[in-house]
Formats: C-alpha cells, structure tokens, sequence
C-alpha cells in the first residue's frame, strides 16, 4: 500500500495504536481552520477521505476525471452533497506516494482558473522536490 504524502503545506496525520505500531496515514486538504477547509461539510470530507483511500489502496475513485491541464497523471475526485459540489486533486502515478495537490467546492461549471494554477503550482512543487531526492 501506498504511503500518503502532502505537497505544499497540506497536513499529513498519522494513527498510531497503543503499541506505537502506525495504523493509518491520511493526507488532509490543510489544516482545520485554514481556509482551503474552512466551510467544507463534514460529510464531503470524509467522502474525499474514502475515495482517496481507495486510490492509497490501488483501486479507482467512484466518480473521478483526468486533469492532465494540471500535470501528467493528475486526476480530479468529484464529490456532489446537499450543500455543494466539491474536488480533490491528486496525483497518484508515483510510486512512493499519493500526492494531494488541491481541495476546492466548485461554483461555477468550469474549474476557476485560481483553483487551477493552485494545483499546477502544488504538482510543479511535488516534481521538483522528487528530483531533488535523486
């Protein structure tokens, strides 16, 4: 199983047991409070964190699409609920993790253009970083 991993700032949290044995890593779109996650739902949040732990373990999102405009390889989870349409974009072809690059409630049709360079500038981050570990 693939290990989780942030890029830019985003929050990794990881569950250890009593015996300090790691039970799980989840890769959090920012810290609570931040205002990337401030006025997300509950429900949408763990809804991402399912379907993001379904690519962790090798098997497809739901409900996703390719965002190849972002980087090669990026696909963006979508999440609909009563109080809005929500995304998750994240890179998952590296092989050491999955990359969580942007956490966004859409409000128009198209993805804004803020919400896109957001992202790209994430994945630019995650691909210099690789490069730097060679």
């Amino acid at each position: 199983m693939r290990s989780w991993s942030a890029a830019s700032g985003l929050s990794l949290i990881t569950t250890f047991d009593g015996f300090g044995r790691r039970l799980d890593q989840v890769a959090r779109c920012r810290q609570e409070g931040h205002p990337e996650s401030a006025g997300v739902p509950r429900a949408p949040r763990k809804e991402a964190g399912f379907q993001l732990g379904k690519v962790q373990a090798g098997l497809e999102p739901t409900d996703w699409k390719s965002f190849d405009e972002v980087g090669a390889g990026t696909r963006e989870i979508r999440i609909g609920d009563a109080k809005g349409i929500f995304r998750v974009m994240y890179v998952a072809k590296f092989e050491e993790a999955v990359y969580v690059l942007h956490c966004f409630q859409k409000k128009t049709q198209a993805t804004s253009k803020q919400d896109q360079a957001i992202a790209t500038a994430r994945y630019r981050a995650v691909v210099n970083a690789r490069r730097g570990k060679r």
